[in-house]
């Protein structure tokens, strides 16, 4: 009988920490999101390849923010590239301005969520990585419903994710200030 207390107390235990406030994640799923190790798996398994010193037929560049609330979420310097390992996926970063470059040898469309497949981070219409709760897009300063894994990476384009907890209003921030080599 008493390991049936302790089996019923332990269970107890257990759903409440599964009924945590929205947005709640585990430490793993939580930012900081660190840039993958192996550039040609992750690059691999978004259905890219190594374009360095292939010549581009498309070269774009599209901003991408991720809040959580009003806390940013930095993307990393060098998803899919490094200049040492003379590697450079069709869809990367060169620093954590979150300038997400598209350069590839053939015109295509690339997308947000080939991006995430890249950068190893769950996207969904629901969530980003393990951030949970409210998720609200916007591109180019229009609110966007939907999957955001769609979202085609255009130039100049500006893609905003928030995750907010359920019915807190989230707000669009500013637009991001291009560096004058993007204009």
């Amino acid at each position: 009988m008493r390991l049936r207390s302790v089996a019923v107390a332990v269970a107890g235990v257990l759903l409440l920490a599964g009924c945590a406030a929205p947005g709640a994640v585990t430490t793993r799923d939580a930012p900081p999101w660190e840039r993958p190790t192996d550039l040609s798996a992750r690059a691999e398994a978004a259905g890219l390849r190594n374009v360095w010193g292939e010549r581009l037929a498309e070269h774009v560049h599209t901003h991408l923010t991720i809040l959580d609330g009003d806390e940013p979420v930095t993307v990393p310097a060098n998803v899919g590239h490094s200049a040492k390992a003379r590697f450079a996926a069709e869809i990367h970063t060169h620093d954590t301005s979150g300038i997400v470059h598209v350069e590839s040898p053939d015109e295509r469309t690339f997308t947000l969520g080939q991006f995430f497949d890249e950068w190893g981070v769950s996207l969904g219409p629901e969530h980003v990585g393990g951030l949970r709760g409210e998720l609200t897009v916007w591109v180019d300063g229009h609110r966007r419903i939907g999957n955001p894994r769609s979202i085609a990476l255009t130039d100049r384009r500006q893609v905003v994710l928030i995750v907010t907890t359920i019915g807190e209003v989230p707000r669009l921030p500013t637009p991001f200030d291009w560096p004058p080599q993007y204009r």
